[in-house]
């Protein structure tokens, strides 16, 4: 496996955002309501238009017609026609990934951090995408939550760790997050959202002290991890990171054990606040992940391997 103590010099030195101490849950719970506000007020009734004046009675002060929305041809063809290069989608993941680590530090234990780099790279390499680096860290953060970017990067809440009871259901985890770069979730948003800026409808804010290249690409890497999601991407990520976790040897209801534990804690525990905000209910996608998969996993046998997990003092 590869040295870990690089890759946290790396994930530090990517952090864009004052090091302050921030708390990761609060922050894009935060961009959430933001969002979420937003939201709400453009779904308010708009006043009703003005009575035509009589003809013959237009005013020389008229306003002039509204300006025809310009669209931006080559940004047109890249939302429906192109894709993002590997350099692209590292570059747009570092943004983000540094934007998080702004918030919320690294976990000051390098065991810790080894032991989960060598289990998600295990993972990775069942994934089919050996183009990427990646790049695996643990939050110092008790909201139960995980967040995956472009280009390889995949962190873990110290609150979801301390919820997991062998390798195999930090695997699931780390599976279902891998899944959503390798099938490009983020990406895809972020070319409908090219798509709709190309029309000329929207103008996306732009993040300070970030890449310049990258700009117009993400915006702030905060708000896209706190907007999250639709439930068919996070489904889909069950039943691939269920797949990938399988095929690296674990056993495969490592995962569905881990959404058990988390549909088990109490509604209203703050732990999970910003989860639920972004995520389906742990209920629904056990629900989701059984009718999709069926029996088609039991006679699969894999390692649970609770003597090997690293567990946190």
């Amino acid at each position: 496996m590869k040295a870990t103590a690089p890759l946290l010099a790396l994930l530090l030195a990517a952090a864009t955002l004052p090091a302050q101490a921030f708390d990761l849950g609060k922050l894009l719970e935060e961009r959430l309501n933001q969002e979420l506000e937003k939201r709400d007020k453009s779904k308010q009734p708009q006043p009703a238009p003005a009575q035509p004046a009589p003809a013959g009675a237009q005013s020389a002060a008229a306003s002039p017609p509204p300006a025809k929305q310009k669209v931006d041809a080559a940004q047109l063809g890249f939302a429906l026609f192109g894709d993002y290069s590997l350099e692209e989608e590292s570059r747009i993941g570092r943004q983000i990934a540094g934007n998080l680590l702004g918030a919320a530090k690294l976990v000051p234990d390098r065991a810790l951090q080894s032991y989960v780099n060598q289990v998600g790279e295990w993972v990775a390499l069942h994934s089919g995408r050996p183009e990427i680096t990646w790049r695996f860290g643990v939050l110092e953060s008790d909201a139960i939550n995980a967040f995956a970017a472009p280009g390889g990067y995949i962190f873990v809440t110290k609150g979801l760790y301390r919820l997991l009871n062998n390798e195999a259901e930090l695997a699931g985890v780390l599976g279902h997050e891998i899944a959503h770069v390798t099938e490009k979730h983020h990406l895809k948003v972020l070319k409908q959202s090219s798509l709709i800026g190309a029309l000329g409808q929207v103008a996306s804010s732009k993040a300070k002290d970030s890449d310049p290249a990258i700009q117009n690409l993400i915006g702030n890497g905060a708000e896209i991890m706190a907007r999250g999601l639709d439930k068919d991407a996070e489904f889909e990520a069950d039943r691939v990171g269920m797949v990938y976790a399988a095929r690296a040897g674990y056993d495969p209801w490592g995962l569905p054990n881990v959404l058990q534990d988390m549909a088990a804690l109490p509604a209203k525990d703050s732990r999970t606040s910003l989860l639920y905000k972004t995520h389906p209910h742990p209920a629904d996608r056990l629900s989701a992940l059984g009718d999709a998969v069926g029996g088609r996993m039991d006679t699969v046998r894999g390692k649970e391997l609770p003597n090997r997990f690293y567990r946190l003092p």
